[in-house]
């Protein structure tokens, strides 16, 4: 396997390889903010994350993904994020499937675990490019991409289907290799302001 499973640790957070032991934290952070009643993302409801976490565990032993909890400083599970649609022949992956517990958005802690994880990707994996998605409507979600220092590739049209029968529009961004130390010193200075 390319990207493996691997812990990633911060000054305020710890990117830990996603067991089931992470469940109970993660039911908690779900249900803060009622994150999965935003129908336009797909945050497990706080009964739904031990099925969660098993499908994303099914995902690593089939070599698609790299499911990490994310940790707060305490050592609490505060949110998930992944390595997914990884493409080992191209070097390419994307950074998806993330969500915090509302308390802890707004934090800082995206900005280190997007430096954490891209620094792993592009120093240690030797990526060509790391993507991120979202529904072309979460615009939280997209400014939060976009402050990273992500380029937008486009939109794919009717990419997904939703939870609830709509149809999703997926915008897609991407940092590539050359891109990586810019990127680098942006997140390094953005953390300073946390």
């Amino acid at each position: 396997m390319w990207a493996k499973p691997v812990t990633l640790s911060g000054q305020q957070l710890t990117l830990a390889p996603l067991i089931q032991s992470h469940a109970r934290d993660l039911a908690e952070a779900s249900a803060d903010g009622n994150l999965s009643a935003l129908w336009y993302t797909m945050i497990p409801t706080p009964e739904g994350v031990p099925a969660e976490i098993d499908r994303r565990l099914a995902l690593q032993e089939t070599g698609s993904m790299v499911p990490f909890a994310i940790l707060d400083a305490a050592g609490q599970a505060v949110g998930m994020t992944t390595y997914m649609n990884i493409d080992q022949a191209n070097q390419r992956l994307e950074i998806g499937s993330t969500w915090y517990r509302k308390s802890v958005q707004r934090s800082g802690l995206n900005t280190e675990c997007k430096l954490l994880m891209l620094r792993h990707a592009f120093e240690e994996l030797d990526a060509i490019a790391v993507e991120f998605r979202t529904h072309v409507i979460n615009h939280q979600s997209r400014r939060a991409i976009e402050r990273l220092g992500a380029k937008p590739d486009g939109i794919l049209r009717a990419h997904m289907k939703m939870a609830n029968g709509t149809l999703r529009d997926t915008a897609v961004y991407s940092i590539t290799a050359p891109e990586w130390p810019t990127v680098q010193a942006h997140l390094t200075h953005q953390l300073t302001r946390h």
